[in-house]
Order: structure tokens, then C-alpha cells, then sequence
């Protein structure tokens, strides 16, 4: 037969790794930056105490940063390198191949730039709005379109195990960020979720848990069993292990979600069906695990000989590490101490740091010298950063696993009378100060171990001879004669050649979990019982409840008390689904680095405007030792009212769909909107200046009128309303 002769798009890979490489240094620095705010908030707010530079506007930016730019560039990287060499093609499309390098790099610069002005929906790994969302979904499309052809244009009978988890990659995300960034827009800015309260809950972790399953690991999964083998120089350990590893992952994963809103308001059928599909992980992805190790079996001389290897064994040690402790955290037992703490972080960094960075730059010291055709620059320089950022990980993990156990241990502490052994939230926090700065350490390490091996990587493209079209040879497809199998096939062999109906088995795989979940929730009225006296948000609340989101408060902040002693001792009573059904998004959050708020405007939490306005102020003023940095912005500027009626317009379109049973606002309410904003707005104002030692009664008038526009009077609006529908009397 005689060979065809193509070529490879080298370029493509290559553009994907400098962005891989220059996106990490700058997701890492950033996330760096953001853990000596936490460490040392005395620098912060006495040196840079600038509000785009604020914890809140940026610790989302860290995470896209990470997640899209860094992880995702080097996806790419690899998907663009395996999948031509693995279907010996030339990718489909050259047009769309480089459409999907610009588009994607346009989305990250749009991140970079709207989330430090708080442009943002506040939906943990989906913070971009809606018009982004939309750009982002071009850009998918067309990589999976220019992927899926490029399999039908093959010179290969039956696509290999990293092939399947590419396709699940782009299947299941597609899927996950369509149906998650449904929203009404307000503006070009602002956007509200099309989902409500719970379900919007349920939504948010049911994409939130998958972003991290299907483009956090099932590409990397992918890229581990293209790359371990190509490293070690032989074959992956077990096909038949690779089978069950790939059916079983992709149709576990998507009902697991739910763990993540364990004693929530969410039902609690929706929390333990995520907790029992939680445990059954374990099994393929331990699963995989063993298949990425075992394939390096008798090649441990290769190991202390290879610096890629090194960081393959590292990276897929802390996958294991990872997928047994997500499991472990699913159960409810455990989660009562984890959830909310910093031992979540720990486990999160584990995979990022140790799971994607290590195998992110293991595949590059690997595929550096490959497309550059000469030897890694400096084999020092490599095994420097394979030992600072192992060394950082470990600096990093473990102080906040322990600040995790003294944080949930701490909360839940009660003395021999009976009572809260620690009231005050601050007490944990002041605790856990110098694992916050071990931390910070640890990070400018791991930080440190990627500049270095940056310089050697592009030192090793400067001194290599580059190929943009590297020539190659292949013979022809020859399609099989049988739709069954042929005599030596397995079973899955016939599945493999049929992309376009393996494709298909994969969206019923995946598709399962969100349907069964997700539908039920949003539509049986049971699930989510009703009260009457929960009432929309005043125009100047729901502009306080939008400075909220805009600043970032619920990265810091939740607003769900669980039911249990220790949290209703200390809060109130727990939350139930129907006070949340006007969030949009919700507020449950995720992590508390400062007190829950969901009974703030209640008797038991209630402070006085002023002590809110001096909080925002100087927030160490009120709170000795609070971590809080100063928001003088919002007392200094005014208040945009431009959009209220849109934004009461929008509210009333979401409560039309859902029909929760009255009115969002009464008919005309528009017209009254801005007269009731102001008047509750100088309500606020008066009180404030009344109770203000420091103002002369003379200039109380001017005080109020000056005070009354600015932000600050919303976003104390907001807070202290916060809890009083069903337990206290509204002012």
C-alpha cells in the first residue's frame, strides 16, 4: 500500500505552550498575591490598598487565571500534539485550529480585565458575564468541531484511550457551561442568573464539581496516557483497565455535584445521591491512577534518570491523593469539619498544584526537546524545579489541612456549661495566621520552581531548530468490513472506530447526571417549599446586594447556616430553601475566611448602621485582628442608579418563570423605584450622622446629603436585611 505523504501543525502546539507557560507564571503570581493579603492584610491596606487589587476582585481572577488560562493553554498543548500524531493527520482545519488559539487567548485578556473591575456573576469558576460566556461557546464549538473532524479524517482503524477523553472533555463541557451561564442581561455588564436560589445552588456545583472533573482532570487524564508511555517507552499498563476507567469516570462524575452543598438547603435526596456517587469515584479513579504508575513499573531507573517522568510521578500521585480525599470529603461526617474551611483549599491545591502544574510541566520537558529537536538546556535547572515545587506543594497543603481540622474543630468547640468555647469568629482566625504565611511560603516556592523552569524551557526553544510543518507519512485509512468484530478484536474495538457514535455514547453518559438531578429540583415545586413571607429586595437592597457580588464578599463570606448546634448557637437558625429563592446567583458559598451572614440583619447578629459604615470604613477599627481590607471606595463614590429599573425588570422576568407565587414588584413599581431607593437610602444616611459624635447639629443636614449617595448606603442596605424575612421585623 502506498504511504500518503502530510504534514503536522507544529506551530499550533507551539503557540499553545508559550501561552501555557507565560498564563501559569501570571495565574500563579496573582493567586501568590492574593495569599499575602491573607497572610499580612496590615501591608495590604496600608500600602496597596487599591479596590482592583482587592482579595475579592482578584481571587476569581486567580482561579480563571489557573483553570482557563494555565491548564487550559496546556490542554491544548497537548490535544493539538497527540491527537495528529495518534490519528496521523494534519489537524482539519489550520483556520479553526488558530481561531481557537486567538479566541481563547481574547478570553482570558477579557478575565485579566473585567473581573478587577468587578464585572462579574460571582458563580465559582464562571465568573465571566454573559456576552463572554457567549465568545467562550464559539471558541469550544470550534475546537470540538475542528477535534471530532479531524477523527473522521483519520489514517487510524480505532482511536486510542487519550482520544476517548478528549471527546468527553469537550462533550461534557459544552454541556456544563450552556446550561450554567443561562442569564437575563441587565446591560453589556451585568447579568442575572437564569436559575433561582437553590436551583441555582444545584446548578452552580452540579458545573462547578464537572469544570474541575472534565477540564480540570479528564484531559489530563487524556494527556497522561499519551505522554507516560511516550516518556517511559512502552505501552500503557491494562486496555481493558483503560475501559472501565473511561465509562465509569465520565457517567459517576456528573451526579457528584451535590456534595458540595452538604446540610444545605438543597433536598436531601439531591445531597446523598451526590454523596453516593461521590464514593463510587473512588474506584475508577484510583483506577486510573494505577494504570498511569503501572505503566512505569520496571522503569524506576528511567525515573531518576528523566525529569519529565519525575513530575509524572508526582502528578499522578496527586491525583490519587486528590480523588481519595474528594470521596472522603462527600461523606457528611467529615464534611461537618471540612466544608467552609481551609481544608478545602488544601485539597483543591493538591490537584492543581500537584495533579495539573506537575504533569503540565512534566508533558513540557518532555515535548520541549521533541519539537526543538536538541536536549533540554539544563538538566540542573529541571531537577531544581522538580524539588522546589514538590517542596512548595508540601508547604503549601499542609499548613491549611491543619488550619482546616483547627477551624472546624475550633467552631464546633463547647464548654463544659454548654456553651460556644470560641463566640467570636475572629478567635480562629487570629489562629491561624501563621499557617496562612506558611502557606504564602509555600506558593512563592512552587511559584519560584515555575520561573525557573520558564527560563530553561524557552532557553531550550532558543537554542533548538524549530519545525512549523514537520513532514510525515502514513498509510491510508482502510475502513473494517464488519460492524462487528474482527477476528483478534475486543469487544470496545468496534466502538472505537465509530467516532461519531462513540461521541454519542458519551453525551448519554454524561448527559445522565444533570437531567436526573438538575430537572427535579427546577421543577417539582415540593422540592423547594414556598413561604409568603419572603419578599423581593428593595430597589437599594438589590443595588447592595450587586456591590456585594461586584466586591467579591462571598469569596470570604456564606449565607448558610447548617443544622447544627454549633452553627445555630452561633448564628440562628438554620437556612431553608425558601429564603434564598430571590439570589440570584446564590450566596451559599463556599469558604469562610470571615463570619456567615445569612442572619446578619437579625436580632441576634444585628449591629447599628454606624458600626457597618465603620466596618466597611476600617473594618480593624470594629474587629481587632480582622483580615477585612478597608473599602473606602464604596463610601467614597456614588451610587449608579442608571440600571435599577432594568434591574427590577430583569428580577420580574426570572419570577415569571419561576412563579414563585407573587410578584417580584407590584405593577409600576418601576416609576417608584428611584423615589423609594433614595428615601431608604437617607433613612440609612440620618441614622448614621443622629449617631455621629463628631458632626455639629448645624452641618447634620449637609452630612446626610452628602453621605446619602454614596455605595456604601446600599451594600448596608443589603446586610442588614439579611435573615429578617422569616426570623425578625424589617425596619
Amino acid at each position: 500500500m502506498e504511504l500518503e505523504k502530510f504534514n503536522y501543525d507544529n506551530k499550533i502546539v507551539k503557540l499553545f505552550a508559550y501561552a501555557t507557560l507565560i498564563w501559569g507564571l501570571t495565574g500563579m503570581l496573582v493567586g501568590l498575591f492574593a495569599a499575602t493579603q491573607i497572610a499580612w492584610p496590615d501591608f495590604y491596606n496600608d500600602y496597596l490598598g487599591i479596590k482592583y487589587l482587592s482579595f475579592g476582585r482578584i481571587r476569581p481572577l486567580h482561579t480563571n487565571a489557573v483553570i482557563f488560562a494555565f491548564v487550559g493553554n496546556a490542554t491544548f498543548t497537548g490535544v493539538y500534539y497527540s491527537m495528529q500524531r495518534l490519528l496521523k493527520t494534519r489537524m482539519w482545519n489550520d483556520g479553526v485550529s488558530y481561531f481557537n488559539f486567538w479566541g481563547w487567548q481574547l478570553v482570558i485578556l477579557i478575565a485579566v480585565i473585567t473581573l478587577p473591575l468587578g464585572i462579574t456573576t460571582s458563580k465559582e469558576y464562571a465568573e465571566l458575564e454573559w456576552w463572554v460566556d457567549i465568545i467562550i461557546t464559539v471558541v469550544w464549538v470550534a475546537f470540538g468541531l475542528n477535534m471530532i473532524m479531524t477523527i473522521v479524517k483519520r489514517r487510524v482503524q480505532h482511536m486510542y484511550v487519550a482520544i476517548w477523553f478528549y471527546i468527553a472533555t469537550f462533550v461534557a463541557i459544552a454541556l456544563l457551561h450552556i446550561f450554567n451561564s443561562f442569564a437575563i442581561p441587565v446591560s453589556f455588564t451585568k447579568s442575572y442568573s437564569w436559575y433561582s436560589g437553590v436551583q441555582d445552588a444545584l446548578v452552580q456545583w452540579w458545573y462547578g464539581h464537572n469544570a474541575v472533573a472534565f477540564f480540570l482532570t479528564t484531559p489530563f487524564l487524556g494527556l497522561m496516557y499519551y505522554f507516560v508511555p511516550k516518556a517511559v517507552k512502552r505501552p500503557v499498563y491494562s486496555y481493558k483497565l483503560s475501559i472501565i476507567h473511561f465509562w465509569t469516570l465520565i457517567f459517576l462524575y456528573m451526579w457528584a455535584g451535590p456534595h458540595h452543598l452538604l446540610f444545605s438547603a438543597l433536598p436531601d435526596w439531591a445531597q446523598n445521591l451526590g454523596t453516593t456517587f461521590s464514593i463510587m469515584l473512588l474506584m475508577p479513579s484510583w483506577g486510573g491512577m494505577l494504570n498511569g504508575l503501572l505503566t512505569m513499573r520496571g522503569a524506576w531507573d528511567r525515573v531518576r534518570d528523566s525529569v519529565a517522568l519525575k513530575f509524572f510521578v508526582v502528578a499522578i500521585t496527586s491525583y490519587g491523593m486528590s480523588t481519595f480525599e474528594g470521596p472522603l470529603l462527600s461523606l457528611k461526617f467529615v464534611n461537618i469539619i471540612s466544608h467552609f474551611t481551609d481544608w478545602t483549599i488544601a485539597h483543591v491545591h493538591v490537584g492543581a498544584l500537584g495533579w495539573n502544574g506537575m504533569l503540565t510541566f512534566g508533558m513540557l520537558y518532555w515535548l520541549f526537546p521533541q519539537m526543538w529537536k536538541t536536549k533540554l538546556h539544563s538538566q540542573k535547572m529541571a531537577n531544581f524545579h522538580f524539588w522546589v515545587a514538590t517542596i512548595g506543594i508540601l508547604l503549601y497543603a499542609i499548613p491549611m489541612y491543619w488550619a482546616g481540622f483547627m477551624q472546624g474543630s475550633m467552631w464546633q468547640d463547647f464548654d463544659p456549661d454548654g456553651k460556644l468555647t470560641h463566640p467570636e469568629f475572629l478567635d480562629t482566625v487570629i489562629k491561624l495566621m501563621p499557617l496562612y504565611q506558611m502557606r504564602a511560603i509555600g506558593g512563592l516556592l512552587y511559584l519560584t520552581g515555575a520561573t525557573v523552569g520558564t527560563i530553561n524551557l524557552f532557553k531550550t526553544a532558543a537554542k533548538g531548530s524549530f519545525v512549523n510543518d514537520e513532514a510525515v507519512e502514513a498509510a491510508p485509512l482502510v475502513k473494517a468490513s464488519s460492524k462487528n468484530m474482527l477476528p483478534g478484536e475486543y469487544w470496545h474495538n468496534v466502538v472505537e472506530r465509530k467516532p461519531i457514535k462513540f461521541t454519542i455514547l458519551v453525551v448519554l453518559a454524561v448527559g445522565a447526571g444533570g437531567f436526573f438531578e438538575i430537572l427535579p429540583v427546577s421543577f417539582i415545586d415540593t422540592n423547594i417549599p414556598k413561604d409568603a413571607r419572603v419578599q423581593p429586595y428593595t430597589p437599594l437592597e438589590l443595588e447592595g446586594r450587586d456591590i456585594y457580588v461586584r466586591e467579591g464578599c462571598y469569596t470570604c463570606h456564606s449565607q448558610m447556616v447548617r443544622p447544627t448546634r454549633f452553627e445555630t448557637e452561633r448564628y440562628g437558625p438554620y437556612s431553608v430553601g425558601a429564603e434564598s429563592v430571590y439570589d440570584h446567583p446564590f450566596q451559599f458559598g463556599s469558604k469562610r475566611t470571615g463570619p456567615d451572614l445569612a442572619r446578619e440583619g437579625t436580632p441576634k447578629l444585628r449591629k447599628t448602621n454606624t458600626w457597618h459604615y465603620k466596618h466597611f470604613r476600617e473594618p480593624k477599627e470594629m474587629s481587632p485582628g480582622s483580615l477585612m481590607p478597608n473599602y473606602t471606595w464604596i463610601i467614597e463614590e456614588d451610587l449608579d442608579i442608571s440600571l435599577t429599573n432594568n434591574k427590577i425588570g430583569a428580577m420580574r422576568t426570572l419570577d415569571d418563570i419561576y412563579q414563585i407565587g407573587y410578584e417580584y414588584a407590584e405593577e409600576g413599581q418601576d416609576s417608584q423605584a428611584i423615589k423609594d431607593l433614595k428615601t431608604q437610602r437617607h433613612r440609612i444616611a440620618k441614622d448614621i450622622v443622629d449617631n455621629a459624635d463628631n458632626i455639629a447639629k448645624a452641618d447634620k443636614a449637609t452630612a446626610i446629603e452628602k453621605m446619602e449617595t454614596k455605595e456604601v448606603m446600599a451594600l448596608i442596605a443589603y446586610i442588614q436585611r439579611l435573615g429578617t424575612d422569616i426570623l425578625a421585623d424589617k425596619e
